[in-house]
Parts: C-alpha cells; sequence; structure tokens
C-alpha cells in the first residue's frame, strides 16, 4: 500500500462506525459501476424494504415456525418439572441456528446477507432471553456458540463486491455485539477468520479456459463493441463505428459450477432477459452457458438458471428453501415452463410469491417489473401477494400495499386454475406468428414520397408497428425484398438497392448473426414460412403483442407487420369475434402475463393462441359470432376514419371506465362521443354472451357480476366527472348504494355478490378442461382444424363433427376422492408440537381428530396432544 492509502485506512479507523448502515456500501458500488455496465447487466442496489419481503418467508419465518415449537416444548417440560430437558431443547435449536448456512449466489455487496444476519441475531436475542429464563448461563453458552459472518455464504463476480460483501458482514456483526453487549471485543479469536465466504466466483458457469475466438485463417474474430458510433458520410446519422472493436472468447468445457453447502438460498440475481444475453454477456459465454444446461430452452432468461439450480438443490433435499427476485418475465413462456416442470416433477411447491412488484425506476438503472418467489419442499399452500397500492417515496424506492390469498401457487404465479398444463393444439398449429424483424429502420421509408427510390414501388407494403395500432396510424411504407437475391436486387432495382447500401449495410455489417450481415438486404426475420399461410386468404387478423388492453383488428394481408405485432392467419369475422370476447381475454391475460415497465398484458402466440381451445357451435351461433365480429372491426375503424385523432388505447381506456362505473373527464367524454363506445360496449356484450352461448356455459355467463340477473345495475346514463361530489372517487371502491347516490345520483353501483375471482377461475378451468379433452381427442385422429383447406389439405386425419354442445362439460370438475395418509407421530417433542401445530388449521383444537390423523386410536397420544395444545393457548399460538 502507498503512504495515502495508508493514511486513508487510518482517518477511516479513527470515524465511528456504530450508526453508519453498511448497506450503503451497495449504494456507493452500485454508482462506481459505468451506467451503461450497470444497465447492461442488471446490477443493481436492492432497498431494504424488498430484502426483508423476500427473506421472511425463505429463512426467517420457518425458523420462528420451529421456535415456537421448541419454545412450546420447553414450557410442557418446565411444567413436567424437566427443566434440564427443557433447557437442552433451547440449547439445541440455538445450536443448530448457529450452524446454518445462508447463500447468496449473486450477492453484489452483500445487502440480502447483511440483513439475514441481523434478523437471525434478533432471533438469536429471543432464544438466549427463554434460555436465561429457564435457568441456562447466557455467557457461556454465547462462549462457544453464536451466529456469525461466517454462516453466510456470497457469490459475485465483481471483485470489488467480493472484498465490500465480506466487510459490510462483519461491520454489521460486529455492530450489532456493540449495541447489545455495549463491548466491541466479540472475543473471536482470531477476530476476522482468514478464510473469506464470499466467493469470487460465476454462480451459473464454470468452465476451464476462455480463449480467444478465432477464424479459419487463425485470425483473433473481433466485432462492434456495441456502443461507439460515427456520423456517416452521406446520411450524417450515427452508424456504428467498425472500428471500434472488442474480442469474442470462447469457454472450453462448460459446465455447471458447484455451490457452497447452504441451508437456505436467497438472492438477486442480474435482470438480463433471453433477447439481450447476446449482447449482455458476449457471444462466446452465452453458447457455452446453454451448452452446459441443455435442459433449459435458449429463450430462458439469465435468472432462469438461478431458479433452476435452486429447485434442483431443493428436490434433492440439499438446501430447505430458496427465495429469489426475478422479473416478472419468470412467469411466461419458457421461464414458466422450467417453473413448471420442476413443480410437476422435483416435488416442491411455491410456498410464497409476489408476482408483480415495482422495481427502483432510476435513470440509469434497472427499470422493471419484479417478482418474487419461494421454493419449499413437498406439495403446499402457499401464500400469494398481490400489489393494491403504491408510493414512490424518492430514489426509486416504493412504498407498496398488498392484498393476501392462500392457495396452491401455479407457475403463472397465481392461485385457481393453472394454465401452464394447456398443451399446444394442432388445430390451431401454422397460422399465427409475430410480425417481420427488419433489424435495419433503412427499410421504412419516410412520410416524403419525394425521398424514396423511384424504382421502390413495385416492392414496397404498408407498414404497421404495434405503437400505430393502439395509438394513431402513419400509414408508411416498408421496402420488401426478401424474395430477391443480392445481384437480382441489384439489376432490377438499383436505386433501391443504393438506398438499402447506406441506410441498412452499415447496421448489418456489425450483427453478431451471420444470416443477418450476409443477407443484409433481406428483413432480419422476413418469416417466409408464415407467408404462405398468408396467401389463402383476404385479410389477416393482428393484435399487438404488448398492450394495455387486448384487442384484434383486421388488416389487409398485404400489410407487413412489425415483430411487436402477433398475426394470425384467419379471415372469418367468426375467428377474430371469438378473439376479441372476453372468453379469450382472460384466457390470454392468465397465459401469457404481462411485461414491461407499465406492466402491460403480453401476447404470447405459443401460450395464449396455439393452446386456445375455440367453440364448435351449431351453425346459427356461429353466423351471430361472425356477425357481431365484422360489426365490431367496422365500428371501430369507421370512427377512427371520422375522427384520425381517435386512437384503440383511447377507446379501450373510456371502455373500461364504462365498465367500472368510474365518472368520465371532459377529455375522455369526448372520446366516449367520437369513438360511439357505449355502442362499442354492447357490440362487445352481445359479443360475449354469443360466444359463452357457443361453448354451452350460458349457465356461467348468466353468474358473471354485472349481467343482467345478477345484482348490479347497468348505468343508464354515461357518467361525467361533473357535477360531481369529492367523495365519488371512492364510491367506486367502498361506498354503499345509499353513499354513493347521496354523492352523485349518476354514480350508484350496487355490487354483485358473486366474487370476480371466482367467477373468472371457474372459466379458467373449464378452458383447462376443454383444452385437455381437445389434446386427447387430436390423439385419437379428430382435430378441429380451424383452416383445413391449409393446415389439413390431404385430409390426413379425421374431421370432427361433434359440436361444443354435445362435449356436455361439467360446470365444474369431480375431484376423485382420496384416502387421507396416516402421518407418523414423531419422537422428539419438539417435533410433535410442529406436526401438531400444522394440523390445527384443518382440525381445530381436538385431540382426538389430531390424534386419528397419526393412526388408530391412542389414549396417551391423546393426552399428549392435550397437553401440548394447553400449552399452545397459554403461548397464545391456537
Amino acid at each position: 500500500m502507498t503512504k495515502e492509502q495508508v493514511d486513508l485506512l487510518i482517518d477511516a479507523a479513527k470515524a465511528d462506525w456504530t450508526e453508519v448502515d453498511p448497506a450503503i456500501f451497495g449504494t456507493l458500488l452500485e454508482r462506481a459501476l459505468d451506467p451503461r455496465e450497470r444497465h447492461k447487466l442488471g446490477a443493481h442496489y436492492t432497498p431494504r424494504s424488498y430484502v426483508e419481503r423476500l427473506i421472511e418467508p425463505t429463512v426467517i419465518e420457518p425458523l420462528r415456525e420451529q421456535w415456537e415449537s421448541v419454545k412450546a416444548a420447553a414450557v410442557l417440560l418446565l411444567e413436567q418439572e424437566k427443566e434440564s430437558k427443557a433447557r437442552a431443547e433451547v440449547e439445541q435449536f440455538h445450536h443448530e441456528l448457529c450452524r446454518l448456512r445462508i447463500l447468496d449466489p449473486a450477492c453484489g455487496s452483500g445487502n440480502f446477507l447483511y440483513v439475514t444476519l441481523e434478523h437471525l441475531k434478533q432471533l438469536e436475542a429471543e432464544v438466549l432471553d427463554f434460555f436465561e429464563r429457564i435457568g441456562g448461563d447466557r455467557t457461556l453458552e454465547m462462549d462457544s456458540f453464536k451466529v456469525r459472518p461466517d454462516q453466510f455464504f456470497g457469490m459475485e463476480l465483481n471483485p470489488s463486491a467480493v472484498s465490500i460483501a465480506q466487510l459490510v458482514l462483519w461491520i454489521g456483526y460486529f455492530q450489532w455485539h456493540f449495541k447489545t453487549t455495549g463491548k466491541a471485543d466479540t472475543n473471536d479469536r482470531p477476530l476476522l477468520p482468514k478464510q473469506n465466504t464470499i466467493l469470487h466466483q460465476d454462480a451459473v458457469l464454470a468452465y476451464d479456459e476462455k480463449i480467444p475466438r478465432r477464424d479459419a485463417e487463425g485470425k483473433v474474430v473481433q466485432i462492434w463493441d456495441g456502443i461507439t458510433t460515427r456520423p456517416h458520410p452521406v446520411t450524417g446519422k450515427e452508424v456504428p463505428d467498425e472500428s471500434a472493436k472488442k474480442v469474442l472468447y470462447d469457454y472450453t468445457n462448460p459446465r455447471r459450477p458447484e455451490w457452497p453447502e447452504a441451508d437456505y438460498v436467497v438472492g438477486n440475481p442480474p435482470f438480463v432477459g433471453d433477447k439481450v444475453m447476446r449482447e449482455a454477456l458476449g457471444d462466446g459465454y452465452t453458447k457455452a452457458l446453454r451448452a452446459a444446461y441443455p435442459e433449459l430452452s435458449h429463450s430462458s432468461d439469465f435468472v432462469i438458471y438461478w431458479w433452476h439450480i435452486s429447485a434442483e438443490l431443493l428436490a434433492d433435499k440439499q438446501i430447505s428453501r430458496f427465495g429469489l427476485i426475478s422479473t416478472n418475465s419468470i412467469k411466461q413462456g419458457f421461464n414458466q415452463r422450467t417453473i413448471a416442470k420442476h413443480l410437476s416433477e422435483g416435488g416442491i411447491s411455491l410456498g410464497f410469491a409476489i408476482p408483480d412488484h415495482p422495481w427502483v425506476d432510476s435513470k440509469d438503472g434497472a427499470s422493471v417489473r419484479i417478482a418474487m418467489t419461494v421454493g419449499v419442499r413437498n406439495a403446499s399452500v402457499g401464500n400469494l401477494a398481490q400489489v393494491t397500492r403504491e408510493n414512490q417515496i424518492g430514489d426509486g424506492e416504493v412504498i407498496v400495499e398488498f392484498g393476501q390469498d392462500a392457495g396452491i401457487i401455479t407457475p403463472a404465479l397465481t392461485i385457481g386454475a393453472s394454465l401452464s398444463g394447456a398443451q399446444k393444439l394442432q388445430a390451431n398449429r401454422g397460422i399465427s406468428c409475430p410480425g417481420v424483424k427488419l433489424f435495419g429502420q433503412g427499410f421504412v421509408l419516410g412520410d416524403d414520397p419525394a425521398t424514396h427510390p423511384r424504382d421502390a414501388e413495385e416492392i414496397t407494403c404498408p407498414y404497421l408497428t404495434a405503437r400505430e395500432l393502439t395509438q394513431n396510424r402513419k400509414y408508411r411504407k416498408v421496402i420488401d425484398c426478401s424474395h430477391l437475391e443480392e445481384r437480382e436486387l441489384a439489376q432490377r432495382y438499383p436505386g433501391v438497392y443504393q438506398h438499402l447500401l447506406i441506410a441498412v449495410k452499415p447496421e448489418r455489417d456489425q450483427n453478431n448473426r451471420e444470416s443477418y450481415r450476409e443477407k443484409w438486404w433481406m428483413f432480419g426475420e422476413p418469416r417466409k414460412s408464415f407467408r404462405k399461410a398468408l396467401r389463402g386468404v383476404s385479410l389477416q387478423i393482428v393484435t399487438p403483442e404488448t398492450s394495455k388492453f387486448r384487442f384484434f383488428a383486421f388488416e389487409p394481408k398485404t400489410t407487413i407487420a412489425e415483430g411487436t405485432i402477433v398475426v394470425i392467419a384467419l379471415d372469418d369475422p367468426f375467428f377474430l369475434g371469438t378473439l376479441s370476447s372476453a372468453v379469450h381475454e382472460k384466457w390470454a391475460l392468465s397465459s401469457g402475463g404481462r411485461l414491461g415497465v407499465g406492466n402491460d398484458p403480453r401476447y404470447n402466440k405459443t401460450r395464449c393462441f396455439e393452446t386456445f381451445p375455440f367453440p364448435d357451435p351449431d351453425a346459427a351461433t356461429r353466423e351471430r359470432i361472425r356477425d357481431l365480429g365484422e360489426r365490431l372491426d367496422a365500428h371501430r375503424k369507421r370512427q377512427q376514419e371520422l375522427h384520425p385523432d381517435l386512437t384503440l388505447t383511447g377507446i379501450y381506456n373510456v371502455l373500461e371506465k364504462l365498465r367500472s362505473g368510474e365518472p368520465l373527464t371532459p377529455k375522455e367524454r369526448k372520446i366516449h362521443d367520437d369513438g360511439l363506445v357505449s355502442v362499442l360496449k354492447q357490440i362487445h356484450d352481445d359479443l360475449d354472451e354469443a360466444v359463452f352461448h357457443a361453448y354451452g356455459w350460458d349457465d356461467l355467463w348468466a353468474k358473471r357480476p354485472g349481467n343482467a340477473g345478477n345484482p348490479v345495475a347497468e348505468r343508464a346514463t354515461v357518467p361525467t366527472a361533473e357535477p360531481a361530489s369529492p367523495l365519488v372517487g371512492s364510491v367506486a371502491a367502498s361506498a354503499t348504494p345509499d353513499a354513493a347516490s347521496e354523492a352523485n345520483a349518476e354514480s350508484v353501483t350496487t355490487f354483485a355478490t358473486l366474487d370476480q375471482d371466482a367467477w373468472e377461475n371457474e372459466l379458467l378451468e373449464r378452458l383447462v378442461a376443454l383444452n385437455h379433452e381437445r389434446a386427447a381427442e387430436e390423439k385419437a385422429g379428430r382435430i378441429r382444424w380451424l383452416r383445413p383447406d391449409f393446415q389439413n389439405p390431404d385430409g390426413d386425419a379425421n374431421d370432427a363433427t361433434s359440436t361444443q354442445s354435445e362435449l356436455a362439460l361439467p360446470a365444474a370438475k369431480k375431484k376423485a376422492a382420496t384416502k387421507a395418509k396416516k402421518l407418523t407421530w414423531p419422537d422428539r417433542l419438539p417435533d410433535q408440537v410442529t406436526a401438531i401445530r400444522t394440523l390445527l388449521p384443518e382440525t381445530g383444537p381436538d385431540p382426538e381428530a389430531l390424534s386419528t390423523a397419526f393412526g388408530r386410536q391412542s389414549v396417551k397420544r391423546e393426552e399428549q396432544i392435550s397437553e401440548v395444545l394447553e400449552v399452545l393457548a397459554s403461548l397464545g399460538q391456537v
């Protein structure tokens, strides 16, 4: 060390560290990182409140449950005048507490470990207080046993973070000792151990060597650094600077690394989605990672590798629980499939989950919505926390209020019908696809035709983006020469060729994918196979992949939709009507998940469309849905043509407020009038009723909250914001009908006695059951093709002839009664207490019923259970 560094160290040692929160080191580390690298790698400091929200159900709650059983057993032993045995039980629990090992496999600056250490020290203090009260020697006990930092393990790639995390743990430990004893010396010898528990190690990939990649001529392969740009000499626009290069590396013998032994795993792995892994982690690293985990899809997010390892350790009984923070995309697509596989095959379940939670929204940090999941062994009821209110308090942190529900938590992080088991149906295959991906905005022509290449007209098409679909159409055109080879393009359309040479090629030359570089004049993803599906239709159905509202619309088949639009090659309005119904909306919301800062629903065509069981009604019902589908599409297009500023997002915002009974602002009233939104609502209501009838579910439609016949009054007039009482905003949420009428006569809403969540869950259960029935039909060769002329032109499978009504699906699935498995009565008293406490919610404090759960009637066991119940009651645990 230099003299200056030594002087700084001495000055730091003279400072008073007793009140310094060690968590500040996480903030300092985060701000020391290059902002671009921090955002790219998902590096972030986790606020303490968020950390506690996860470590409580992961680590602290199960330990407290165990402690409550030990304490109850000790009290019972004291009543039996067995003081030494009572102290022995408490002592044994304390020793177990001091042997626990906690692992954060992406520990950063150690905030998770530090907060967990603090909570375990608090629990330890309670244990020692009780131990002292029953005659134990607290000082003697702590001479040999105490919760220490060397029980906390971390894995981290940033070497600075490794050192800081170790420092944070020991500072927190010494602070706790000083605050509770008044002494700085912890009596540990040595004061600081030589062996660090924070490892400088990659948590998900081990390899032998990292070597530069070489081409066929033996030259080191270099690519654009992804950052540096320069102005194009012709257009002046910023393009990649090809002179700014970085070396590509390969990793030899990639494999899954070994994690330190632990009892609990908790942490916050990096936020890196599957689409940006190559950019963020490098092509070589991404290839090696995927090679090391052949069981995982290449479409999995980075965090899934942590989740997968943790779930396997839990299933193998190497850890007791794990809790991880991830982006909320964990409940979608291939991420969800991995979770579903572990839950169905690994003998584990989710003990706690928050499916959607705000994250730290800073200018240069991660800006996402997150999820929290806690894995537990064996099938069990879990607690699902849903955010009900958010309040920003500064520095990006958000105060959150929750509503809680208990039940079996599905892979989609919901309670109730599990859509993760829904199977893809052959009837729906091959007719849906995301739009094209350009990989070069130079394909899109500007608004001024004078700037277009003169020979572009023959190979241009109308272009539609998701933003234009939901907001205002620009009616732009895009050059589509994906059917041409480069030489043919240059000969037949030289003006277009030069335009693309200048506007597209510089960007594509720097793309990591060889096919994108070599076929630079074509769209990156032209969807050539899907274009065959569009040849036999006059229209295509489009829907934005991510949008606040789920709606479907017809577009001419000549329109080229970009990649954030899902395209469906069906031109029958019957399908448009069915997709636009509440039945499909609920299915899509539950199947597709949500995405992004706005937490908008995402339409994943694989999960939302290809699994959806369409109704197969009689001819009259099919014709009615067809007519309503045409009316729906025509109504929206007509009103938008009459009022160019009218957007579908604005229209459906107003429709949602109409349905909820909220008063409209003057701006919303104009949208209502321009869009004739009350007419739109009537079309949607009629369409919903017709689609439910098509499924044969008129009974479920009749039970829908808000329908005629249910105790919910339909509004006769459009509510407005004037004149309104200040109370009106809260009336819809909490007031009685009388109170509402006093506030504003136009805002009266009588609430349905039926539960909306229960109604939606029954709908989803029926759809899942129908999906399974259709899948079974298809295995038997009966496929209800949506477009048999295209999907099955040779008639290879038998067409299904039965209608939906002939399926006679029950309103609810009948569950076969299974004989309850007899439990084993534990030998140790604390375990007996735990077993009784576990059964109490089901049986109540009934000694005979509790005893029966463990086998044949036993008077002795009933007496033991009665004694335990008395102690639990005295401790307030019953």
